[in-house]
């Protein structure tokens, strides 16, 4: 490795030393971070199972984004109430189709979401999940206390989806660098898709590790680095990461780039949580790492050189045109799509 890069490896162990195991563990597992509800989360979930079944669960996949952005905004809603009576209002005025709870607005696409549940996707029944949200969640202490089984509805329609036999019976090599304390990896395992997959995840802190490890020993977590991905070339089928590339130094940037595109065969899903569309990087050193703002047309021309061609997705422009959604906590998050070039893959590229 070279010595930069030895040294900027060095510096984010040291960034990443200074939490205790339960904060790692704790970490972008919650709130808007929250993998069952946070898009691009879901956006990773669907690119594997589109791999794992093609063509079989799109009414089901475009009913999860619908459901990540209701949960999100009841989310939202239920942190700013003080108690069960506000949500009891909001409830009362989606079921006489009002779009105005007593002064609380109801976005158009909630109450069109409202209406439409129950509901069928790909042989599937979705509850009303908007409507036990709103009766299940309580207050302690002036704060809200969300329903749990509204948000794993999804965690067990997928696991009926993906319990047939069906499914393509061939392993799929998953990587995940940076993979944290099992941040999604949990979800995978809970949504079952882990089971349907050959995964391997690193992290350059070993504390990420060791709690990814004690809550999954059967899976493969190591200690690595993305600079340097100790695995052969097209090692793996897929890549996926999050909210990586931003961290790092443009020259590590590029180097990470590379490592990833030259060790995965069929695609990669890249969520990105700090991109515009500007003509350049913008350089933001913090501390012992980086909070960039990336080009979106540099990232692309990055990883075009390592092979792979992508599928830009801005997540506010995909939550207006999907779903109806006018909100979105981030602003600048992307999640890119990668495939390799038609002329290296032999053939036209997989549909991911």
């Amino acid at each position: 490795m070279e010595l930069g890069l030895k040294e900027e490896s060095d510096r984010l162990a040291r960034s990443w030393l200074r939490h205790d195991a339960r904060v790692l563990g704790d970490y972008l597992v919650a709130g808007v971070e929250d993998p069952r509800i946070n898009l691009q989360s879901v956006l990773t979930r669907h690119f594997l199972a589109r791999v794992l079944a093609p063509g079989r669960f799109n009414t089901l996949m475009d009913q999860e984004y619908r459901f990540a952005a209701a949960m999100n905004w009841l989310m939202g809603l239920s942190g700013r109430l003080h108690d069960a009576e506000e949500l009891e209002l909001v409830l009362h005025a989606l079921r006489q189709g009002a779009d105005n709870a007593e002064g609380i607005e109801i976005p158009h696409f909630i109450g069109r979401t409202f209406q439409a549940l129950p509901a069928a996707a790909d042989g599937l029944m979705m509850p009303n999940y908007i409507e036990s949200f709103l009766t299940g969640t309580r207050f302690a202490d002036g704060r809200a206390v969300a329903h749990e089984p509204s948000l794993e509805c999804f965690r067990l329609l997928w696991n009926q989806a993906l319990s047939a036999d069906t499914l393509d019976p061939r392993p799929l090599t998953v990587l995940e660098p940076a993979c944290g304390s099992a941040n999604d990896y949990r979800f995978l395992h809970s949504y079952g898709l882990a089971r349907r997959v050959s995964y391997t995840g690193f992290d350059l802190c070993a504390g990420n590790i060791g709690n990814a490890r004690a809550l999954f020993p059967d899976a493969r977590f190591e200690v690595g680095n993305v600079f340097e991905i100790a695995a052969p070339d097209k090692a793996f089928d897929l890549c996926f990461a999050h909210d990586l590339f931003e961290h790092l130094s443009l020259a590590g940037m590029e180097a990470a780039v590379r490592e990833v595109c030259r060790v995965t065969r069929r695609g990669l899903c890249i969520g990105f949580f700090n991109m515009d569309e500007i003509p350049e990087h913008r350089v933001q050193p913090v501390d012992e790492y980086h909070w960039n703002c990336l080009s979106m047309g540099r990232m692309k021309e990055l990883f075009a050189a390592g092979g792979f061609t992508a599928q830009v997705l801005h997540i506010g422009a995909f939550l207006r045109q999907q779903v109806g959604c006018e909100q979105t906590h981030n602003p600048n998050a992307c999640t890119f799509f990668l495939r390799p070039a038609i002329e290296q893959s032999g053939g036209a590229a997989p549909d991911l």
